[in-house]
């Protein structure tokens, strides 16, 4: 897992991690990003799963903000 400072809060992280099997037996491996305002990287209060085979375009997209 890596974990980044998330800005502008006092203790907050974006944790960001590869989970090979999420929802079970026979789910593709996805991206896993979390944010935890208090620093729980472990359980954060928020999280989105991105399939490996997106994350190059959501990659993109992101850069292009």
């Amino acid at each position: 897992m890596t974990t980044i400072p998330l800005n502008s809060t006092k203790k907050g992280v974006i944790s960001v991690t590869k989970i090979e099997r999420p929802y079970g037996e026979d789910s593709a491996p996805v991206a896993s990003v979390g944010i935890s305002l208090t620093g729980n990287a472990e359980s954060p209060e928020w999280k989105v799963h991105i399939p490996m085979d997106n994350l190059d375009e959501v990659i993109k997209a992101l850069q292009s903000l």
